[in-house]
C-alpha cells in the first residue's frame, strides 16, 4: 500500500515532502493546519501512507456510521461525540498513557473555516500526556507537504503559540482566502 500511495502522492498528484514524520519518537501530536478543504483529508492519508507512519485522527461520530465507519476506522480513526459534554482532553491523554505508540493529528482550527484563534485541547493533551507536537501544513500553492521536528512546549503558552504560527506562516491552503 505504501508503494501505490506513494505513487499518488508523488507522481500522479505531483506533491513534495519538506521533512519527515518521526520514527524514533513513538507518541506525539500532529497539529495539521491550515484547514481549508475536505481535499485535506484524503492527500494527508496519502502522504501518512507514503511515509510509513501510522498517525490516528479522531473525526465527528457521523462520519463512522455505515457505510463508511469501517474504513475511517482502518484508516486510523476514531469518533467523537461532540454533543456529548465529556472531557475529551483528558480522554485522548488516557490513551497515550495506554498506548505504547500512538501520533495523533488535529486541526487547531477545529473547522475548515476561517478562524482567528485556534481551539487549545491539541496543546493540553501534548502536556497531559507528555509528548511533543509536530507541525504539518499543506502548501497547496506549492505543492508541499512540510513536516517539523518534535516540539517540546514549555511552560509559556503565548511563546510556544508563535513559535506554531511562525511555522504556519505564508503557507496557502487549498482555499487560501480561509487560511
Amino acid at each position: 500500500m505504501k508503494k501505490v500511495a506513494s505513487f499518488i502522492f508523488f507522481t500522479l498528484l505531483g506533491w513534495r515532502l519538506d521533512g519527515d514524520f518521526s520514527k524514533e519518537v513513538k507518541k506525539y501530536v500532529v497539529i495539521a493546519a491550515p484547514h481549508t478543504s475536505w481535499l485535506d483529508f484524503p492527500i494527508s492519508i496519502l502522504a501518512r501512507m507514503s511515509s510509513g507512519i501510522m498517525i490516528n485522527f479522531v473525526g465527528k461520530k457521523s462520519l463512522f456510521t455505515w457505510p463508511f465507519g469501517y474504513f475511517f476506522r482502518l484508516l486510523g480513526g476514531t469518533p467523537v461525540d461532540r454533543s456529548q459534554s465529556n472531557n475529551l482532553v483528558d480522554a485522548i491523554i488516557e490513551i497515550f498513557h495506554k498506548k505504547e505508540v500512538f501520533r495523533l493529528a488535529l486541526s487547531p482550527e477545529g473547522t475548515r473555516k476561517k478562524v482567528n484563534t485556534w481551539k487549545t485541547g491539541f496543546y493540553y493533551i501534548a502536556k497531559g500526556a507528555n509528548v511533543p507536537i509536530v507541525m504539518a501544513t499543506l502548501d497547496f500553492e506549492n505543492k508541499k507537504l512540510k513536516i517539523s521536528e518534535p516540539y517540546y512546549t514549555t511552560n509559556d503558552l503565548n511563546k510556544d503559540f508563535e513559535f506554531f504560527k511562525a511555522f504556519y506562516s505564508n503557507v496557502k491552503g487549498k482555499n487560501p482566502e480561509l487560511s
